[in-house]
């Protein structure tokens, strides 16, 4: 059997390898030069460990308090209920440790979520860049070679798309919940958002921030194409564009005709 200060010499190791681990669980996070770290997985990760935490927590709660009901009730000899008093050793034990565990548990999942965050803005080298305006109440995007779309953001699939934001009227948040990503735009300044669209498909594009009267109108969505079929449009749609800007051309001058004097 365990003397009481090999038990709280165990216990105070335990402690410090819980205190420890959010530097571990931070490190798996960490960006690489050679391989791009999708956010949305990593949130989604996070978001599940909490909902699990907040789960056992409860349950824990909960048993510790059933079971502290019924072992202390009143009942026949016992008409008043309660339980022995405590030493101040233990009552300060009830109260420190279990703090201590539920903080480190609280570190963990913060040290998670900072590590998440750095990945976040930590934008990658080859991606393609595209600007934002919004407005009440659209989203107009504009592509490196001035194709100009509004509401719909088509992008190649894996490649990371970064978008440059502004706004030309009031505060508005571009909001993209597969991609668990979202961010303001605003008058005056150039905020900025990434994601990294790894399969065809179709995703929502809301407003986040209240904006007007008609802000449940500001919606969108971002097509996610395969590299073939993004690149043709991509072509197509700029190749469309210098035609349109290109100078008609300057008709040729009529050609002179010889009279003869009466």
């Amino acid at each position: 059997m365990l003397d009481r200060k090999g038990l709280f010499s165990g216990l105070i190791a335990a402690l410090a390898a819980i205190a420890a681990s959010p530097a571990a669980a931070a490190e798996k996070y960490i960006p690489s030069t050679d391989v791009i770290i999708d956010p949305a997985a990593g949130w989604t990760h996070l978001w599940n460990e909490v909902v699990i935490d907040i789960s056992l927590m409860g349950v824990l709660f909960a048993v510790v308090l059933a079971y502290l009901i019924i072992k202390y009730r009143r009942r026949p000899g016992v008409e008043g209920g309660g339980a022995a008093p405590l030493t101040a050793g233990a009552a300060i034990a009830w109260a420190v440790i279990p703090s201590f565990i539920f903080l480190a548990d609280d570190l963990f999942i913060a040290a998670n979520g900072w590590a998440l965050w750095n990945v976040q803005r930590n934008v990658p080298t080859d991606r393609l860049e595209i600007k934002l305006e919004s407005g009440m109440y659209s989203w107009d995007y504009t592509y490196p070679n001035g194709v100009h779309t509004q509401n719909e953001l088509k992008v190649p699939a894996g490649k990371p798309v970064l978008l440059r934001m502004t706004s030309r009227d009031t505060i508005h948040n571009h909001y993209m919940p597969d991609f668990k990503i979202k961010e303001d735009s605003m008058p005056g300044r150039i905020t900025y958002l990434w994601f990294y669209p790894q399969k065809p498909g179709k995703h929502l594009v809301t407003c986040n921030e209240y904006c007007g009267i008609m802000h449940s109108y500001m919606s969108g969505q971002v097509v996610v194409l395969p590299p073939e079929e993004y690149n043709a449009w991509y072509e197509q749609e700029g190749s469309k564009l210098k035609q349109a800007a290109a100078p008609a051309p300057t008709p040729a001058p009529a050609a002179a005709t010889d009279k003869k004097p009466a």
